[in-house]
Parts: structure tokens; C-alpha cells; sequence
């Protein structure tokens, strides 16, 4: 039997721009769709940067007078979930796959997670570091996190998949440039970062060059998956899509500080839930619901958020009508590990605490 096998883009020789970087992850799923690739894994490294995830305010996640002053670039990617700080000592991951690929459990966000999580604890376990899958998308050890997983599935049966791989971390710069709600930390029971969070370096109590983890990635993707990696680069075909995306999506404005709040009179409805921390930003004329944006560090899809949102413009801000019309849409996991009781609930909160801007 014949080992299938995945492409590689991987370029430790530089680092690079969240433009670029982001790019080539999109173009992943959209080459394995369209343009007849076999999936395709994406090993590479940011320059100093912070990036929010596609449904935060990015205003409301980071001090971006901060992050100009200490000349770390700030963008937003296309897969949800929360704000990761990037750079030469973190690796960065994008994968393009199909969604029914063997292994990947029927393509659910969870089933992604779980199945990529493997790929991690075998990468981990290969350099001496006991790693397990928590509930939602964070890989951890000893309670600490160490990695972060984000997808999206934007082009029909294709996933991008994100990682942030913490091999260093600098937690006096997340501190500084991020607006952190102390809201998300304190339910897990840590009163700061460094209690949070761990490194590869920290577990192993000694240095270790990036290019060793990424080897030990690669390799945990082999073994989980089956398959053998064939080194490559863009073809033409993808190095016009990426292009695209650099111009028309992460060098714009438009796209970098999308996801704004509404700012008329307008209630906030902020609450932790499986999902994730969910942020509701509502206003209201008279007892109709005139505009909705739902952001936070959840996953889901534009499609469906834009439906959920649609579904509640120009109603009745009356509690069964909002229940009512959200189920009209609902399906499951929709909003991954969110129900209609809890999003009803945070939109009524919104409501309760409206105010005038």
C-alpha cells in the first residue's frame, strides 16, 4: 500500500510578516479545493506580532498604541478563537485538509481538535514533554497551556487549521499590548500570565533550537496520520491567490479592524460559556433590535455568525422572539460548544445593559 502523501511549505531561514504569513495559510484550504492539492502543512515563523481572532474587536482585545510603540505588528486571522502573541521563538502552523479526511472524525471543529491535539502530544511526547487535550482547543501541560488551536471552514469541505506552538514566550510584552479580560483568566482559577502559560524551554529546563520542534511536528503528523511529507513552495496558481489576499485582505484596514462594536445606544452582553468568552454588542430602537454584532474567542464561520446576526435585526428584543428566531437558524455547533439557551441569554444581557454612547 502506497503512503499518501501532504506537501510542505517550511522556511525556517527568515521570518515573516502577518500579511504574508496569514496569506499562505488561506490559500491552503483554497488550493486543496480548488486546485487539486493533497493537504498541505504550513511550519513557519512570525516577526513580532499579535493577532486577534476573526470575530474579536482587535481595538477592544489590544493597546494598539502600544504595539506601534514597541513596533510589533498587529492583524486579524480567519479562523476564530482568541489573540496569540507570534514570533521567532513561537511556531506557527497552517494546515489545509479536507474535512473528511480518515483520522479527522468526521470533520467537526472538535474532531479537528481532537485529531491535531494527537499530533501534538506525540510531537511533545517525542521531546520529553507530557502534554494532553483540554476541552475546547487548548493544548496543555500540567495545567498549563502551550499551544492554542484554531479552524475554520470557509471553502466548501476544505479546513484551515491554525497553531500557535509556544517554544518561548515573552510575557511582559502580552502584557503590555493586550487588553486582557480578567474575566477569561479568573475562572481557571490564575491571577496572571505566567501561571497560565508554559514554554517547550520551560518544560525542558533547557534550551532548544525551533527547527527541533518543528522536526518533532512533523513527525508527530506522520506517525498520527500515516503519511510522508514532500517538501515544497507555491505554485504559480497560489502565489497569485496569496497574493490576493495580501492586498486585498491583510494589508487593509477594512479587514484588520472589522468586527467593530455598534456605537449608538447600545448594550453589552459579556459572558463566559463553553464556546469560549462570548461578547454581545447590541442596539436597540425602541423594544426592536436595530443592529447585533456577536464577537469573542469562539469558532464558527462568517456564514453562519451573519446568519445568527440576520436573524435578529429589526425584531422583537423580547425574550421568546430572540429564542424563537435564533432557533429558527440554529444548527449544532454552529457556534462550537454553544447552545440557544446561552447565546439567548447573552443577548438579554446586552439588552439589560444598554446604554447611551
Amino acid at each position: 500500500m502506497t503512503t499518501p502523501h501532504w506537501r510542505l511549505f517550511r522556511d525556517t531561514s527568515s521570518v515573516v510578516s502577518t500579511a504574508e504569513g496569514l496569506a499562505v495559510d488561506d490559500t491552503l484550504p483554497q488550493s486543496v479545493a480548488n486546485h487539486g492539492s493533497p493537504p498541505i502543512l504550513h511550519l513557519y515563523n512570525f516577526v513580532p506580532s499579535v493577532i486577534v481572532g476573526k470575530y474579536q474587536d482587535i481595538e477592544a482585545s489590544l493597546k494598539i498604541d502600544r504595539c506601534r510603540a514597541r513596533g510589533v505588528e498587529f492583524n486579524r486571522r480567519s479562523t476564530g478563537g482568541g489573540t496569540v502573541i507570534m514570533g521567532p521563538e513561537i511556531i506557527a502552523l497552517g494546515l489545509g485538509i479536507n474535512a473528511d479526511w480518515p483520522g479527522l472524525k468526521g470533520g467537526s471543529i472538535s474532531g479537528v481538535f481532537e485529531a491535531i491535539a494527537r499530533v501534538f502530544i506525540t510531537a511533545l511526547g517525542r521531546l520529553g514533554v507530557t502534554a494532553y487535550f483540554r476541552s475546547r482547543n487548548d493544548l496543555e501541560v500540567s495545567g498549563k497551556k502551550i499551544a492554542g488551536l484554531s479552524a475554520a471552514s470557509e471553502s466548501g469541505m476544505s479546513l484551515l487549521f491554525h497553531t500557535s506552538f509556544l517554544v518561548d514566550f515573552d510575557v511582559d510584552l502580552m502584557t503590555d499590548i493586550m487588553n486582557t479580560p480578567l474575566l477569561k483568566l479568573s475562572d481557571k482559577g490564575y491571577n496572571c500570565f505566567s501561571q497560565r502559560m508554559t514554554t517547550v524551554r520551560q518544560e525542558l529546563g533547557r534550551d532548544i533550537p525551533v527547527e527541533t520542534v518543528m522536526d518533532a511536528i512533523q513527525h508527530g503528523f506522520e506517525r498520527e496520520f500515516g503519511i510522508g511529507f514532500e517538501e515544497d513552495g507555491p505554485d504559480e496558481w497560489e502565489r497569485g491567490v496569496i497574493r490576493k489576499f495580501i492586498d486585498e485582505r491583510y494589508t487593509k484596514k477594512e479587514w484588520i479592524f472589522s468586527h467593530k462594536h455598534p456605537r449608538s445606544r447600545m448594550g453589552i452582553g459579556r459572558t463566559k460559556t463553553r464556546a469560549g468568552l462570548l461578547e454581545i454588542y447590541l442596539s436597540l430602537s425602541g423594544g426592536s433590535i436595530e443592529n447585533v454584532v456577536i464577537t469573542g474567542d469562539f469558532f464558527s464561520t462568517t456564514e453562519q455568525v451573519n446568519r445568527i446576526e440576520n436573524a435578529l435585526k429589526w425584531t422583537s428584543s423580547r425574550e421568546e422572539i430572540i429564542q424563537e428566531n435564533i432557533s429558527r437558524v440554529w444548527q449544532n455547533d454552529m457556534i462550537y460548544g454553544l447552545d440557544v439557551p446561552t447565546l439567548t441569554k447573552a443577548v438579554l444581557l446586552a439588552k439589560e445593559n444598554q446604554v447611551r454612547l
